[in-house]
């Protein structure tokens, strides 16, 4: 069974459809690219599975045991969140709060998933530090450690390079590359369709013209054809 379906799902803002009848279903271990141009629909989408936006029909189906509660969720920073005066073992702890219950306290297992978290992000000396006095790519990571968090099965990433210089967006996609290899189901938002292409297992591009599939079979369809020749292939 796939870990994710999406069947003839229509989503979008106060009953105005941006996509109509979208049908995918994402496999554990898959790593799935979501492209399309601006305003598109790509972060409404992804707002829509994790049931913070409700679908105007159709329905998420969660599989491989998978609760909505326990995906991994990196969404784009804004310039307040960056600020943000808490510790890195705050915060990354804070990814835990889907596990709690009705518990009103982090106990000893959310502790260790936390420490763990931070040991296999590579920011646990940093743990006391206050998140705003990183690097961007600092906070990328401990982002991405609170995702872990939640959850090893799925991860949800919208644009996670964003605003990072070269160094530390090598770094963030070597990071997921790592996560996915090791058994980590990712569907991410990008601009880069020089990375998506060499990196990701199936692309789905939605907008005007959709398509969803293998890497391979977007390169020989004539949507994604027609999307690298209209100049949207380039980094941005």
């Amino acid at each position: 069974m796939a870990i994710l379906t999406c069947d003839n799902l229509s989503f979008g803002y106060e009953g105005r459809a941006l996509i109509r009848s979208l049908n995918f279903a994402v496999q554990a271990g898959d790593y799935l690219c979501i492209v399309g141009e601006n305003g598109s629909g790509k972060s409404t989408l992804m707002r829509t599975i994790l049931g913070l936006l409700p679908p105007l029909s159709g329905k998420v189906i969660f599989g491989e045991g998978l609760k909505q509660t326990e995906i991994g969720y990196l969404p784009q920073q804004t310039l307040v969140q960056r600020d943000f005066p808490a510790s890195v073992q705050e915060i990354v702890i804070s990814g835990c709060q889907g596990r709690l219950g009705l518990r009103p306290f982090y106990g000893a297992q959310e502790k260790r998933r936390a420490a763990e978290a931070m040991e296999k992000l590579g920011i646990a000396p940093l743990a006391q530090r206050c998140y705003r006095e990183l690097s961007g790519g600092q906070q990328q990571r401990v982002l991405l450690a609170r995702a872990l968090c939640a959850t090893e099965k799925l991860l949800l990433l919208d644009e996670p390079v964003a605003g990072l210089d070269p160094m530390a967006t090598e770094d963030m996609y070597r990071l997921i590359e790592q996560l996915n290899k090791e058994g980590t189901t990712l569907i991410m938002i990008s601009h880069d369709m020089h990375y998506a292409l060499g990196h990701a297992s199936h692309i789905l591009q939605i907008g005007s013209d959709w398509f969803y599939g293998s890497k391979a079979d977007y390169l020989r369809s004539a949507v994604g054809r027609n999307y690298l020749r209209g100049g949207k292939g380039a980094r941005s």
